[in-house]
């Protein structure tokens, strides 16, 4: 005769498996886009704090040396700092001459007129550049620095695009396979668990055989071996 318990309970725990999976599912999606809405809104929140698009800066030339060294971060804020700034004042800004560029140095000169005009130079260079270092006004201008990181932009450079974007997506999704698996291994753990001594003849025989007085049991083993015989 053959028992259907245990499809009955083989497909049972196979369905429960799938639900677990499909809430591992769903809640490892919601922690990646909790992620994410994490990394904007600190993004969002450090461009309104600087005023500006993008408030970090990795030097790549030594014309500020020995002040700035190449890979070093800096920190630019905007806002009103325009107006401020002062003749020794380090800023950012895009070179008059070919706006591709993003250049950082050292006010040399403040021209004011109709409108204000800002002459720079790298510490390291013997003079002001023209179209590199001047004119530049409020149109060129980025922000002024306001912090500086010594070297940590040997990492940054590491993370330039695509780079940046493979290992943000590889840590996603390790994230998101590591809490699959520990799902799948409980459920495994505890489907292993219910098949263990569930078997109702096992039990019911094991039930039947401690009331069984001895004598009865070994004369119900001989009934089974005449008829076997």
């Amino acid at each position: 005769m053959i028992d259907d318990g245990w499809i009955v309970r083989f497909t049972n725990d196979l369905l429960e498996y799938i639900t677990l999976q499909r809430q591992n599912l769903n809640k490892a999606l919601k922690d990646i886009t909790i992620i994410v809405i994490g990394v904007a809104a600190v993004w969002i929140g450090l461009r309104v704090a600087f005023s500006t698009d993008n408030p970090f800066y990795v030097v790549s030339s030594e014309s500020m040396v020995p002040t700035l060294n190449v890979y070093d971060i800096i920190v630019v804020r905007n806002g009103s700092t325009f107006d401020d700034i002062k003749v020794g004042d380090i800023i950012v800004f895009h070179s008059p001459s070919d706006y591709d560029r993003v250049i950082v140095h050292r006010v040399a000169k403040i021209q004011q007129g109709s409108e204000k005009m800002i002459t720079t130079k790298g510490d390291n260079n013997p003079a002001s550049i023209p179209g590199i270092d001047y004119p530049i006004t409020k149109k060129e201008y980025i922000g002024k620095v306001i912090l500086v990181i010594p070297k940590l932009g040997i990492v940054s450079k590491a993370l330039t695009p695509p780079i940046n974007y493979i290992i943000i997506g590889v840590i996603l999704a390790i994230i998101f396979v590591s809490k699959l698996n520990n799902k799948a291994q409980q459920s495994k753990d505890k489907i292993g668990k219910t098949g263990v001594n569930d078997d109702p003849d096992t039990i019911k025989d094991d039930a039947l055989n401690k009331k069984m007085d001895p004598k009865d049991q070994n004369e119900g083993e001989d009934k089974h071996r005449d008829v076997n015989g």
